[in-house]
């Protein structure tokens, strides 16, 4: 993935660590993550970003599903110990009528036991669409989270440009603003990656379909503004647009000749 990731103009990019909608992960090859690491030294690559699977529900009512989460997640942290210095981000899940109070413990819960004071992975939350009984499509969510967490210091946040605005932050209209309240809510010095999407649906829709670059309700210019924007541009970006590498090459081509340096 790292010579694709070359090919197509990227210096980092996110994997699934496992099949999205859950399994086993495939075994670890040593060979090949050394080949990767070197390849990540020799071409100034920034952290890459590992996602864990949509099946996890870390705050589900069955105790076997949340039990699933948990084994899943300790696995893929051992894992990526053995990559150093990356991030892994999950969505928080969904409360299924427990109430997002429920919902906020639970989590936090799971992420007491799973994260240890000597990994060098950062966990990251990831901003949510807010749909049914999704936690985490409002910063407040978010922030009561990582305040229940012990080891805060192994977290963060990953912000998603389609889910935020589908949420219902103006990030067309309003980013200073957007993210001066996130600044207030959760902290900006929590916010560690982006997820760079368009999205198919309008404000404040609550549904999560991301469109490629320029290609939905949020628009090339709004999204150019953000990966200039002073608080941001620094930030690790991954695209998750739905796209073939070509497609991928496109927008990064674009992305970058945008991009003021």
């Amino acid at each position: 993935m790292g010579r694709t990731a070359l090919e197509i103009g990227a210096n980092t990019f996110q994997f699934f660590t496992r099949n999205p909608r859950g399994g086993r992960a495939k075994p670890f090859d040593p060979e090949d993550a050394a080949a990767l690491a070197a390849l990540m030294r020799e071409h100034s690559f920034a952290p890459l970003l590992a996602h864990a699977p949509y099946a996890l529900n870390a705050c589900a009512a069955d105790s076997r599903v949340r039990e699933f989460a948990y084994l899943v997640m300790s696995e893929d942290l051992e894992t990526l110990e053995r990559l150093p210095g990356n991030m892994y981000v999950f969505h928080p899940g969904s409360h299924v009528g427990q109430g997002s109070g429920e919902g906020i413990r639970l989590i936090a819960d799971m992420l007491n036991r799973i994260l240890r004071p000597e990994q060098s992975t950062s966990v990251l939350l990831e901003t949510m669409a807010g749909r049914g009984t999704e936690v985490g499509g409002v910063f407040e969510e978010l922030a009561q989270i990582l305040d229940r967490v012990d080891a805060s210091g192994k977290m963060g946040v990953c912000l998603d440009t389609c889910h935020i605005y589908a949420a219902g932050y103006d990030i067309v209209n309003d980013l200073d603003g957007v993210l001066r309240r996130f600044d207030e809510t959760v902290g900006m010095v929590r916010l560690r990656a982006v997820h760079l999407n368009d999205s198919m649906t309008p404000f404040g829709s609550r549904k999560d379909r991301h469109a490629r670059i320029g290609e939905g309700f949020i628009g090339a210019e709004a999204l150019v503004r953000l990966i200039n924007h002073p608080e941001l541009r620094h930030m690790p970006f991954f695209l998750e647009t739905p796209n073939e590498p070509a497609g991928y090459a496109a927008e990064i081509t674009a992305l970058r000749s945008a991009y003021r340096k």
